[in-house]
């Protein structure tokens, strides 16, 4: 874990090295990536708020996260790594994701790696990762963990859970989508049928059907959250059985983006912020904003209190925003009547029909 953790930081010294001769030889820099799906490597941050020394640090909150993708992924990885940095804007910490575990062995070596390296709070930014923290965290009473997406503590006093009610937004989304589509046919690209996946896809059904009842929604879960060609594979097919609205999570939907850009048909992205996917074709993102649960994690533990608290995510408490594409052109009268949707959503006078 430390090792990959150092080869890493030697990779990120070399690209500065070379951005900072292509500066001086006129270079404008180069762009600012695009999204991974491949999720096979391990990769850390540099510490936000000092100055990268691993040996210092101080009074820096110490922060790690492993989590099942890629960091840049543009879905369920990003959305913590974004909102760790969220963070480390308004406080001191220290900063380091082992991103691209799949392999729940490997997770769980990360983990423990961090605890052993006594980081403050570690997260298992994967509901895959319940199993080896229940036997890990009992290990590291001063360790501080959380995990998600989930509501379970295992009843130990230093785990935290957090989860999302990912229908709110996807319900929002749904009502937007029934209002676009001209052919009354939607597709939905699902990964596996579990979690906040299966609850934003429920709920952006939901809210399609309640918008107009008679509009068609063929949802397909293709069994995985990383498969990119069987994701456009996917895609493909509901446009094929005359799809103008596509959505879908997790990131695999990167596959998924590519045919709706290709096809001209609209987007609807979950987790982290898609516009960059398809600027033409992504209508609106429902983006996570884990720092409201990390707040009140953090606060917890400020105040010595590790674990054993559930936190959501929701539409009420700002964990959850939808945030439009500008450059779409949604109609003013159906984004006003979206956002009166989102607002009747967060105090409870209207619901999702989702459990």
């Amino acid at each position: 874990m430390r090792k990959q953790s150092r080869t890493f930081t030697l990779l990120l010294a070399l690209l500065a090295a070379f951005a900072l001769l292509a500066a001086a030889c006129g270079s404008d820099g180069g762009d600012d990536g695009a999204a991974s799906d491949d999720g096979d490597g391990t990769s850390a941050t540099e510490p936000a708020g000092d100055d990268g020394d691993d040996g210092g640090g101080g009074d820096a909150l110490r922060i790690a996260v492993v989590a099942p993708s890629a960091s840049n992924d543009l879905a369920f990885t990003q959305s913590m790594v974004d909102a760790v940095n969220a963070i480390g804007e308004t406080r001191d910490i220290q900063f380091d994701v082992t991103d691209g575990t799949f392999v729940v062995e490997d997770a769980a070596a990360a983990l423990r790696g961090y605890a052993e390296d006594g980081f403050d709070l570690v997260v298992a930014h994967g509901s895959q990762y319940g199993g080896p923290l229940q036997e890990i965290a009992p290990d590291f009473p001063d360790v501080s963990f959380a995990w998600g997406t989930a509501a379970d503590t295992f009843g130990l006093p230093n785990v935290y859970a957090y989860t999302v009610r990912a229908d709110e937004g996807g319900f929002v989304m749904g009502t937007i989508a029934a209002q676009l589509s001209e052919s009354g046919v939607i597709g939905v690209v699902g990964p596996v049928e579990v979690g906040d996946a299966k609850l934003y896809v429920d709920g952006f059904a939901a809210g399609a059907t309640n918008q107009d009842p008679a509009v068609t929604v063929n949802v397909n879960y293709i069994e995985s959250f990383s498969d990119v060609a069987l994701a456009a594979e996917a895609a493909t097919a509901h446009v094929g059985n005359g799809a103008d609205v596509l959505t879908g999570s997790a990131q695999m939907v990167v596959g998924a983006t590519g045919v709706a850009t290709e096809s001209g048909v609209a987007w609807f992205g979950t987790q982290a912020n898609q516009t960059a996917l398809g600027p033409d074709v992504v209508v609106a993102s429902q983006v996570y904003h884990w720092e409201v649960v990390l707040a009140d994690i953090i606060a917890g533990i400020d105040s010595g209190t590790l674990g054993g608290e559930v936190f959501i995510a929701t539409l009420a408490n700002g964990g959850l925003v939808i945030e439009y594409n500008d450059g779409f052109g949604l109609d003013d009268a159906v984004r006003t009547a979206a956002d009166a949707t989102a607002a009747g959503i967060a105090d409870g006078s209207i619901s999702t029909g989702i459990e």
